[in-house]
């Protein structure tokens, strides 16, 4: 319910209302100049806490371009040569390998006997070059690998590790047409797209094989080693030796025979190289291959001044254990040897020669009869 309005006396007197109207209208201007003088206070206090505190900067967007230098993956071609952005960061982590300087010099010992096995091999003018000789991963150059290639598993029997040989595809059909009488002066021609057939891959391994033996002869003067073929494969993925993360020596060679030729690759894992490592770091005179004349001299001759310790081995009994244990101070042991009896004397274990016992004034003495002759250990068949 709504209550009564009331009326005052004055509600009939049109002037008294029109006071009565104009003394509400001044309260409502009053109180809405109150209300706005309070809203400028508060804006006030707004500005001064917007004046003392900075004003948030909007965030920065990277266009492409910044993408991709912060990627490495623009700028010109003799920028993209050299690593950049997070590739740059990621390359600088990475081990710092050593030089092998003998390595050098198997390698340019390599090229020669190459040169001349294949120029017989081919019956044609073969020239082999050194392209490339770089310290890489293994899963880096598996990656980096151009298909279609015959990546070739080699043991080294002696070191007991293995390494790969890779041909490329236009040595692949470069061997087969010069050795299946192609004509001079023409390229060898490409079939892509199709697996290698077996006459291609047995006149291939025919060339892998003369390489190996090269490269064991390369190695001879520095230590003898045999490269064995294992397997040969098309795809990388079963072509497997080492860890991805593993280094090794990579040796890019290019063969040129006239118009025709192509590359391979011989992929040695340090860890291959491991137990001839210290040979390798040597440094060269000529052809010496690490050898130190004048150091095996010194040693040869200070040899025979060396002083050691020869025992004389005048009997020898076998006994049980019982009668071992049973020893007491006092007990007797009887041995077999005569007055007369050939003794042996040893150094550090080893049988070197038969003597005689006697003595010499106060002491006693053996006489060396016979160098005694020592087993030669063969290998069980």
């Amino acid at each position: 319910m709504t209550s009564p309005t009331t009326l005052s006396p004055e509600a009939n007197d049109p002037e008294a209302m029109a006071a009565e109207w104009e003394r509400q209208l001044a309260a409502e201007a009053g109180n809405s100049d109150a209300a706005a003088a309070d809203d400028d206070d508060d804006a006030d206090d707004h500005l001064e806490l917007t004046i003392d505190s900075p004003p948030e900067q909007p965030a920065r967007v990277l266009n492409q371009d910044e993408i991709d230098s912060l990627l490495g993956l623009g700028g010109d071609s003799d920028e993209q040569e050299r690593p950049q952005g997070i590739e740059a960061v990621l390359n600088s982590g990475l081990v710092s390998y050593e030089r092998l300087p003998m390595l050098e010099v198997v390698v340019d010992r390599l090229l020669r006997l190459m040169s001349a096995s294949l120029r017989k091999f081919t019956h044609d003018n073969v020239e082999v070059s050194l392209d490339t000789m770089v310290s890489t991963r293994f899963g880096d150059y598996l990656n980096g690998v151009a298909l279609p290639a015959i990546l070739c598993v080699v043991k080294a029997v002696e070191w007991d590790n293995f390494g790969l040989v890779t041909i490329d595809s236009s040595l692949v059909y470069s061997t087969v047409d010069v050795l299946l009488g192609g004509r001079r002066g023409t390229a060898a021609m490409r079939i892509e797209g199709r697996p290698y057939t077996t006459v291609e891959r047995s006149l291939v391994e025919r060339l892998v094989q003369v390489v190996l033996q090269d490269l064991s002869a390369a190695f001879a003067p520095i230590s003898d080693v045999t490269f064995r073929l294992e397997r040969m494969e098309t795809n990388p993925r079963f072509a497997t030796i080492s860890r991805p993360s593993n280094a090794a020596i990579l040796t890019r060679l290019r063969i040129d025979m006239e118009d025709r030729g192509g590359a391979i690759e011989i992929f040695l894992p340090y860890a291959t190289l491991e137990p001839v490592r210290e040979l390798l770091l040597q440094m060269f005179m000529g052809e010496k291959f690490g050898h130190d004349s004048i150091w095996e001299n010194h040693l040869v001759k200070e040899l025979w001044f060396t002083e050691v310790e020869v025992t004389a081995i005048m009997g020898e009994q076998t006994l049980p254990l019982r009668e071992v244990m049973n020893l007491e101070k006092g007990s007797l042991v009887v041995f077999n040897a005569q007055p007369d009896s050939t003794i042996q004397l040893e150094c550090n274990g080893v049988p070197m020669f038969s003597a005689k016992m006697g003595r010499n004034g106060n002491r006693l003495a053996v006489r060396v009869e016979d160098r005694t002759k020592r087993k030669k250990k063969g290998r069980k068949l």
